[in-house]
């Protein structure tokens, strides 16, 4: 160190052609940053700077964009999982949870089966308070104690009450009734086990979504990842007509974030629509949105 400027160079043409640009910006950032940790120059030239130009036209095309989870998929797993089983039980809570509450799938379940880490992950002994407005509405709200965004601030989350068979409160209570012998401090969509394994176990996130995907391809409807009940939530509410400003709000995005996530809602809009969306509703949601990006373009 510092690291050749050909040497860097080679790195990138290396990888030319098999990466996105993006990517490649991203590990040079990062080399960067450690040249200026060590007090070593950055060797910023015209050598690098031509093998990214380079990188940059033959990077490959983006992938295919998978479709969104949305209310058919979500159907399929109140059909399709047994309610009365804990495990089916947890899958369907943290599936509502996600999809309506527009959360990171990371929020609600562990990475691995001894990965659970009570500073980032939310416990089953946490108090979940179920709320009725004067308008009859009924909402959940359970505090979650870190997110990508607020790190160690955490977040609330949110569940409203809906009359679909998805509807959150309810799968999150039922969750709570089927699985209530779990510890306090065993993660909160956890699953009474029986047999000779006899307790308790995480809901990992590959547990969670093999059984979805199980579902899924049973029902015909194809594999998905769990981004995609991020996007196919807020995706479900801005058609409903909820306000761009609340479901912001009820994902955790900041104005200015969410402008850049409704670019990755426009472009999979298609794959999502079914005919129960008629033109003037998406002529609706348009104009929402337009309004929405002159106020907070205005604001910044």
């Amino acid at each position: 160190m510092p690291a050749p400027e050909t040497l860097v160079a080679a790195f990138v043409a290396r990888h030319a052609g098999s990466v996105r640009h993006d990517t490649i910006g991203n590990w040079l950032a990062g080399l960067a940053v450690w040249h200026a940790i060590n007090g070593a120059k950055w060797p910023g030239g015209s050598i690098l700077a031509y093998a990214r130009k380079g990188a940059k036209k033959l990077e490959p095309p983006p992938l295919a964009k998978r479709p969104p989870v949305t209310l058919e998929h979500m159907h399929a797993l109140f059909a399709g999982l047994d309610l009365a089983n804990t495990f089916d039980a947890a899958v369907f809570a943290v599936a509502c949870s996600a999809f309506w509450g527009c959360r990171r799938l990371g929020e609600l379940v562990v990475p691995s089966r001894f990965g659970f880490d009570a500073e980032k992950h939310v416990a089953a002994g946490v108090e979940v308070g179920v709320r009725t407005l004067p308008s009859s509405v009924r909402y959940s709200v359970f505090h979650i104690p870190w997110t990508k965004t607020t790190k160690r601030d955490g977040a609330n989350i949110i569940l409203t009450a809906n009359t679909d068979p998805t509807d959150p409160v309810t799968a999150l209570l039922h969750h709570r009734i089927v699985n209530s012998g779990l510890p306090s401090g065993a993660p909160m969509f956890a699953f009474e086990t029986s047999g000779e394994t006899a307790g308790w176990a995480p809901m990992t996130r590959d547990w969670f979504l093999n059984r979805c995907n199980g579902v899924w391809m049973q029902a015909g409807l194809g594999v998905l990842t769990g981004h995609c009940f991020r996007i196919g939530g807020a995706t479900e509410l801005l058609l409903r007509g909820t306000h761009p400003d609340i479901v912001a709000t009820q994902g955790g995005w900041k104005s200015k974030a969410f402008l850049e996530y409704w670019r990755k809602i426009e472009s999979i809009l298609p794959l999502f629509i079914s005919k129960s969306f008629d033109q003037s509703r998406l002529q609706l949601l348009s104009n929402t949105m337009d309004e929405f990006r002159r106020r907070n373009v205005v604001q910044s």
